[in-house]
C-alpha cells in the first residue's frame, strides 16, 4: 500500500506531501490544476519514463519519493536487486531527476537502476491511464490479456521452445535454398578466396614477428655500430683491455687482503659479481654481433611480404589470426553448398519432426487458453452487470493462424451490446464509455491473480456519466476493500464514495504558479462536489445535494463492511 508520496519541483508543484490511506482514495480538482502531474510522479518514482520538461522552471532537478507499507518480503523484484524491505514491512522509492538528463534511483537507501526501480514498482502499484481504454481496440493485445488471466506461462514457454527450434531450422533452410545461379557465383568467390589465402602460406603470428625483424634490418648499421662499441668497451681489442679485464684486475688486487676484515671479503664479493655479470653481458654482445647477417635480399624479402599481408588484411581480417579464422569460415560454407542437397534433405527431415511438435504444443496452449477464456468470459460478464451494462455480452473468439511466436490463436475480444444483435470486435461497436467499463471490468478481474497492493485509475470516467458513474464508483469501492485504490476523477459520484478525498489547487504566490494536494474535511467535500456538480456558482440546493450524496456513499460503504 502507498503510504506517502512526496514531490519535489515536479512541473508546478514546488514541494507536497500526499499522506494516502487505505481503502479509495479520490483526487479532484478543476482541469489544468495538476491532477495528471501527481500521476505522472507516481510513474516516475516507479521507474517511468520522464523528460527534463518535468522538472519545474528554475530548478536544477525534482525528486520524488514514495513510501510502501504491507510490502510482501519475497517480492520478486527486490530478490533481483538485493534490496530488502524493512523490519516494519515498509519499503521507500527514490527518484532523482536532473536537467541533465542523469537519474539516481535507490530503494530502501540502496542504488538501483531505473530499470531496477520500474520492475520493484511493478509488483507495487498498477496504473491505469485515462486512455487505456483504447487499448482494447488493438486486437493485438487481447491474447496477451487471456495469457495474463490464465497465467499460461508454462504452456508458452513449451510452445516458444518448439518454435524457436523450428524457425531455426527453416533458416538455416533459406540460407541453403539460392537459386543455382546465384550459387556457383558464390562457390566461385568463395573459391577465389580460399586459393589466395591458402597461397599465402599463413602462419599464426608472422605479422608480429615480421615487424620486428623488419625494424632491426631497416635499423642494420645503426645496430652493428652500437654492438661493436659495447664489444670494445667490454671486451678491448688487441691494443686496450676492456671493462672485463679491468675489473679481473681489481678482483686479483683485493684478493690478497680480503682476509684482513669483514669489509674487505664483501668489496671482494661485490667485485666478483659485477665482473661476472659483465663478463656474460659481453659475451652475450658478442653472440649477438656474431649472429646478425645484414642482408639486403633479406629485407626486400620482408618488405614483399609485409606489403602481401598487407594487402590481405584489407580485404580477409586485421591480423593473421582473423585471416585464418575467415579461411576456415570460407572453407565451411563452401563444404555446406556442396553437400547442400544432402543438409537440405537432413534439415526438411527434422524440420516435419520440429512442426509436429510446435503443432502439438500449440494445440496444448490453445487448450489452456480456451478453459481461461471460459472462466474470464464469466468473471468480465459478472463485472459488466454490476456496472450497469447487463444487456451487453462479452465472449472471446477463437480462430486459427499460422504459427508464430504467440501461438497458433488469433484471439479477439467480442461484444453485442444491444439485445438480440450479434457479437462483434469491440474495435468497431464500443462507445468511449463502454471501453471505459470494459477495462476496468479486466483490470479488476486480472488485479484480484496479482500481488499489486495499490491500483491508481487516471479518469476512469471517461465517457460515463449518469447512473453508470454510480455504478463505476461501486466498483471502485468493491476493489478498494481488496486492494487501495487511488483514483484521479470529474465525476462527483466516484468522488464522493472515497474514503478519503483530495483535493489538488492551483494558485500563485510571489509571481509563481504552484500546486498544492490538500486533504479534505466532509464539510469541504460537500463543497467540492458541488462544484464539481455545479461549476463556480455554489447553491445551498447544491450544498445540499453534496450532503446526501455524500450520507448515500457512506452508507454504501459501510454495507460492503
Amino acid at each position: 500500500m502507498l503510504l506517502l508520496l512526496h514531490i519535489e519541483n515536479i512541473a508546478v508543484i514546488e514541494e507536497s506531501d500526499i499522506q494516502f490511506q487505505p481503502g479509495f482514495n479520490a483526487l479532484t480538482g478543476e482541469t489544468g490544476a495538476g491532477k495528471s502531474i501527481v500521476i505522472d510522479a507516481m510513474g516516475a518514482v516507479l521507474g517511468g519514463r520522464t523528460s527534463r520538461e518535468l522538472i519545474r522552471t528554475g530548478a536544477e532537478k525534482a525528486f520524488v519519493s514514495a513510501e510502501f507499507t504491507a510490502v510482501p518480503p519475497d517480492l520478486g523484484a527486490l530478490a533481483e536487486t538485493g534490496v530488502a524491505v524493512d523490519e516494519n514491512g515498509e519499503l521507500l522509492l527514490q527518484r532523482e531527476i536532473f536537467a541533465d538528463g542523469k537519474n539516481l534511483c535507490r530503494a530502501n537507501g540502496r542504488p538501483v537502476t531505473v530499470a531496477q526501480l520500474r520492475r520493484i514498482g511493478e509488483e507495487l502499484l498498477n496504473i491505469h491511464g485515462q486512455h487505456d481504454g483504447t487499448q482494447l481496440l488493438d486486437e493485438e493485445r487481447h491474447g496477451a490479456y487471456l495469457d495474463r488471466f490464465g497465467q499460461t506461462e508454462a504452456a508458452l514457454s513449451t510452445y516458444r521452445t518448439a518454435y524457436d527450434a523450428m524457425a531455426d531450422l527453416r533458416a538455416q533452410i533459406r540460407a541453403l535454398q539460392m537459386d543455382e545461379a546465384e550459387k556457383a557465383r558464390r562457390m566461385d568467390s568463395l573459391r577465389f578466396q580460399i586459393d589466395e589465402l591458402e597461397c599465402a602460406e599463413l602462419t599464426a603470428g608472422e605479422d608480429e614477428e615480421l615487424t620486428a625483424r623488419r625494424n632491426l634490418l631497416r635499423n642494420g648499421e645503426k645496430y652493428l655500430s652500437a654492438l661493436s662499441g659495447a664489444d670494445f668497451c667490454l671486451n678491448g681489442d688487441d691494443e686496450s683491455a676492456g671493462a672485463v679485464s679491468a675489473l679481473r684486475d681489481a678482483e686479483s688486487a683485493v684478493a690478497t687482503i680480503r682476509t684482513l676484515s669483514g669489509d674487505l671479503t664483501e668489496i671482494y664479493n661485490r667485485l666478483e659479481q659485477v665482473r661476472c655479470e659483465a663478463f656474460d653481458l659481453a659475451e652475450i654482445i658478442r653472440d649477438k654481433r656474431a649472429e646478425f647477417d645484414f642482408s639486403p635480399a633479406e629485407l626486400d624479402a620482408v618488405e614483399r611480404r609485409s606489403d602481401q599481408l598487407y594487402r590481405l588484411k584489407k580485404k580477409y581480417g586485421a591480423t593473421v589470426e582473423d585471416m585464418l579464422a575467415y579461411l576456415d569460415r570460407c572453407r565451411g560454407e563452401l563444404s555446406a553448398m556442396e553437400t547442400a542437397d544432402d543438409t537440405l534433405l537432413l534439415l526438411e527431415s527434422k524440420l516435419k519432426a520440429a512442426e509436429s511438435a510446435v503443432f502439438a504444443a500449440g494445440k496444448a496452449l490453445t487448450a489452456v487458453r480456451k478453459a481461461a477464456a471460459q472462466t474470464l468470459e464469466q468473471r468480465i460478464q459478472k463485472e459488466l452487470g454490476e456496472l450497469d451494462m447487463h444487456k451487453v455480452r462479452f465472449a472471446i473468439d477463437f480462430a486459427e493462424k499460422d504459427p508464430a511466436v504467440d501461438g497458433c490463436d488469433a484471439i479477439r475480444f467480442l461484444m453485442s451490446a444491444n439485445v438480440g444483435e450479434d457479437l462483434r470486435p469491440i474495435a468497431r461497436i464500443a462507445s468511449g464509455g463502454e471501453l471505459a467499463r470494459i477495462m476496468l471490468a479486466l483490470k479488476n478481474v486480472l488485479a484480484e491473480q496479482e500481488a499489486v497492493g495499490t491500483l491508481v485509475f487516471d479518469e476512469v470516467d471517461t465517457g460515463v456519466s449518469g447512473r453508470a458513474a454510480q455504478k463505476v464508483a461501486e466498483k471502485l469501492a468493491q476493489v478498494s476493500r481488496r486492494k487501495q485504490v487511488l483514483c484521479v476523477t470529474h465525476l462527483p459520484q466516484l468522488a464522493a464514495m472515497a474514503d478519503t478525498h483530495f483535493s489538488v489547487e492551483k494558485g500563485e504566490s510571489k509571481g509563481r504558479t504552484f500546486t498544492r494536494v490538500v486533504s479534505l474535511d466532509r464539510e469541504r467535500r460537500k463543497a467540492e462536489l458541488a462544484r464539481i456538480t455545479g461549476g463556480s456558482k455554489i447553491t445551498d440546493a447544491l450544498l445540499q445535494s453534496a450532503g446526501e450524496l455524500l450520507d448515500e456513499a457512506e452508507g454504501y460503504r459501510r454495507a460492503l463492511g
